[in-house]
């Protein structure tokens, strides 16, 4: 699957250092799977949940940093790719604004 911007996921590691280890996990499971769907994706992170924001899309939410932290991932199936949108304290991440951005 193709990550954008796998760069900045890179970036979110160097300035979140306790998360650094479960996001470049995550940035290279990512990178070498073909998910052909949700059920497909939740067989490899079995955490993973799907949430419905403000627009009205579903987006992925994966934990990460040992349930510290929430990455925020528009997945599409079809075109095997994944946008980065969001990394956020599992506190922040509760105060459910971010459904409201996006």
């Amino acid at each position: 699957m193709k990550i954008i911007k796998a760069s900045t996921v890179r970036e979110w590691a160097r300035t979140h250092p306790a998360a650094s280890a479960s996001l470049l996990g995550w940035l290279s499971l990512m990178q070498a799977a073909r998910f052909g769907d949700f059920t497909s994706l939740r067989a490899t992170f079995a955490s993973a949940d799907r949430v419905r924001v403000k627009s009205g899309r579903k987006v992925i939410v994966f934990n990460i940093g040992g349930n510290n932290y929430r990455l925020i991932v528009a997945v599409h199936f079809n075109t095997q790719r994944a946008f980065a949108l969001r990394l956020m304290t599992h506190a922040d991440y509760s105060k459910d604004k971010w459904k409201e951005i996006l």
